[in-house]
C-alpha cells in the first residue's frame, strides 16, 4: 500500500501544483477586466464570468504597448512618464530598481545569466552551481585588483534568492551545460543531474574539478578595461 500511495502521489502532486498555478495566473490576469466600463465585462455582455478573459485583455494590452513604444512618438511619451517618475521620491527608488532588474532579464538581445558555473560556495572544499551575470563595474571595479567577475549564487530550490558575489575569474569553472539545464537541477536540488560530457580536466577518482578560467566577452572585456 506505500509503494501504491507513493506512486499516486507521484501523479497526482505535479498535477495539482500546476493547475493551481494555472488558476492562480487566470485569477490574477482576469482583475484586469476592471479596466473595462462595467457595461462591457462578460457579466454584463453574456450574464456570467469567462474566466480567461482577462488572460486575453492583459496580452492585448501589453502588445499594444510594445507597439506604441517602438515607434517614435511612444519613446517620447515614455521618456516624459520615466521623467515624471524621477522626480517623486519613493516611487523614484521603486520603479528604476524594478526597471533596471526588468531590462536585463526580458530585454531582447539581454544575457541575465550568462554561463553556468562551478564554484567554491559558502567555503573552500564546498561546490555549488552558480551563473555569470558579467564583471564588476563603476566604484567597485576600481578597488579590486585583478581580473573579476560578477556571479549570482542561487539558493535551492527557490533560485529566485540567492547572493550577489564578485569572485577572481581564475577561481570559477565554466560548466558545459545551458542555464536551462542548471536551473532545473538547482531547482530539484540536485536530484535530476542534466547529462552532460565529462570535462577534460577532472580526475574521476577524486571527483573534484580542476580549476579552469571562464572565458571573456568582448563587452566584459571593454567593461573591464573602464
Amino acid at each position: 500500500m506505500k509503494r501504491y500511495l507513493v506512486t499516486g502521489l507521484l501523479i497526482w502532486i505535479p498535477l495539482v501544483i500546476t493547475l493551481w498555478v494555472l488558476h492562480l495566473l487566470v485569477t490574477t490576469l482576469d482583475q484586469s477586466l476592471e479596466l473595462l466600463p462595467p457595461s462591457l465585462r462578460p457579466e454584463a455582455l453574456f450574464g456570467f464570468a469567462i474566466p480567461g478573459v482577462g488572460v486575453i485583455l492583459t496580452i492585448v494590452v501589453v502588445l499594444a504597448t510594445g507597439i506604441l513604444a517602438s515607434n517614435i512618438l511612444g519613446q517620447r511619451i515614455v521618456l516624459i512618464a520615466e521623467d515624471l517618475l524621477r522626480r517623486i521620491p519613493v516611487v523614484n527608488s521603486i520603479y528604476y530598481g524594478v526597471k533596471q532588474v526588468s531590462d536585463t532579464l526580458f530585454k531582447p538581445g539581454g544575457q541575465a545569466f550568462r554561463k553556468a558555473l562551478l564554484v567554491e560556495w559558502p567555503r573552500e572544499g564546498t561546490w555549488t552551481i552558480a551563473f555569470l551575470t558579467g564583471v564588476p563595474g563603476g566604484d567597485t571595479a576600481t578597488h579590486l585588483e585583478g581580473d573579476y567577475v560578477s556571479v549570482y549564487v542561487p539558493t535551492t530550490p527557490n533560485p529566485t534568492g540567492g547572493y550577489f558575489v564578485m569572485l577572481p575569474r581564475e577561481d570559477v569553472i565554466e560548466l558545459e551545460m545551458t542555464v536551462d539545464d542548471a536551473l532545473k537541477y538547482i531547482i530539484s536540488m540536485g536530484v535530476a543531474p542534466p547529462v552532460g560530457r565529462r570535462r577534460p580536466g577532472r580526475d574521476p577518482a577524486r571527483g573534484v574539478p580542476e580549476r579552469g578560467r571562464v572565458s571573456a566577452s568582448d563587452n566584459e572585456r571593454r567593461a573591464g578595461g573602464r
